[in-house]
């Protein structure tokens, strides 16, 4: 990529910072359903429309981010229409069930992608990798992404993000090949917690939690069985939002298994917020640190909250229930492995034994790179304050 220089960088993140009046494309709903040929489900088209509506008058979008939203929108409108009609086409799709998948969950910065990742080097496990949320596909045996031209696009497109959100790389490392969470594959039904991560969306945000998951982990499922292609498999999911979609999980996989991954809520927030602005930054205009700071202290005191009280619930067998330790996770990651393959009653054969050993030699702890720590105050967070509403949490899963 020798031609991406840092002077082209600043060039676009410059002119990210202007909107053209009357010269950028339509985001309206119907024109971008014209755009993509696809016809939308009524659950989809009023996701659509609410997030639409929601960033038109809540996000100030750059440039860039005006652009990108078209880009995702038609995108994810495109993908969605070729699931639906590969369905159509092969029946057979559906029938093939999706059974007892594994549910990691767990406080953003927690841990839970670095599992993702050990764990999608078993053969055994299925995992959505990035550049099947991008571009839906079955991932054959033997995938090389060096040599498949999609995962190579998605590379590339990593690397832009990357150089117009400083700090992402080191903070979330991820390929084209990674893991990828299941906001990505929710997203195809516009109505996904993902694009409050993107963009200032309280509007939508507020719409979907009224509305609910079930309409999205309904395609999430389809979007499953398409990947595996009438091959079923051990699926293994993740994503920190699952913490507060586990209602519809439970009603779309009802033998569904749930790993928790537990780490001090006051060593991760200020860095989920960061996060939060990294993510937002290529996109929006204005950045507001004390609102983001607001919005992530309140929506995790609350997921918190949500984690302690599934946990307890009796419906839910303590069989299908794993609990791990982020200090334990990091430390010695093969014998929390196997303990949780042990827990679920899990073969964990020696080729994937290894290939996670390799994995942790090669990337210890995920790839995540040395940092300073990320300051509370920078988000109008007071450490007191969120220490005692953390407190239950706390004092059930982090106490020494």
């Amino acid at each position: 990529m020798a031609w991406f220089t840092p002077a082209l960088t600043g060039a676009i993140r410059a002119a990210g910072q202007v909107v053209p009046d009357g010269l950028m494309p339509s985001l309206r709903p119907e024109d971008l359903a014209s755009a993509a040929r696809a016809v939308l489900a009524p659950a989809s088209r009023e996701g659509l429309e609410q997030l639409m509506a929601s960033i038109q008058r809540e996000s100030p979008l750059s440039f860039f981010g005006h652009m990108a939203l078209r880009w995702d929108a038609l995108r994810l409108l495109r993908n969605a229409a070729q699931i639906d009609a590969a369905h159509a086409k092969t029946p057979a799709l559906a029938a093939a069930p999706v059974e007892a998948p594994i549910f990691i969950l767990g406080l953003p910065r927690s841990g839970t992608t670095f599992l993702h990742t050990l764990l999608a080097e078993d053969p055994a496990n299925l995992v959505p990798r990035n550049w099947q949320t991008i571009y839906p596909a079955p991932r054959p045996p033997g995938f090389d992404p060096k040599q498949d031209p999609r995962a190579r696009q998605v590379d590339r497109q990593l690397r832009l993000f990357e150089a117009l959100s400083p700090g992402f790389a080191q903070m979330h490392p991820i390929t084209a090949d990674s893991p990828q969470e299941c906001s990505e594959s929710t997203a195809h039904g516009c109505q996904s917690l993902r694009f409050d991560s993107t963009h200032r969306v309280p509007s939508y945000f507020a719409w979907l939690e009224a509305h609910g998951h079930e309409d999205a982990f309904r395609f999430h499922k389809r979007f499953l069985q398409y990947l595996q292609n009438g091959r079923p498999g051990r699926w293994v999911l993740k994503c920190p939002d699952h913490t507060f979609t586990l209602e519809a999980i439970l009603r779309i996989y009802p033998d569904a298994r749930f790993v928790f991954v537990h780490r001090d809520p006051l060593a991760v927030i200020a860095s989920v917020a960061h996060l939060t602005e990294v993510l937002r930054r290529p996109f929006l205009t204005r950045i507001d640190q004390a609102e983001i700071g607001a919005q992530v202290a309140e929506r995790w005191i609350y997921g918190a909250n949500l984690l302690l009280a599934f946990d307890q619930r009796g419906d839910i067998p303590p069989a299908r229930k794993f609990h791990i330790h982020y200090k334990d996770l990091t430390h010695a990651p093969l014998e929390a492995i196997a303990r949780l393959y042990g827990h679920f009653n899990l073969p964990l054969e020696n080729t994937a034994h290894a290939a996670m050993a390799r994995r942790i030699g090669a990337r210890p702890q995920g790839g995540y790179g040395a940092h300073a720590p990320y300051r509370l105050e920078s988000f109008a967070l007071n450490r007191q304050e969120l220490k005692a509403q953390f407190a239950p949490y706390i004092k059930t899963f982090c106490a020494a």
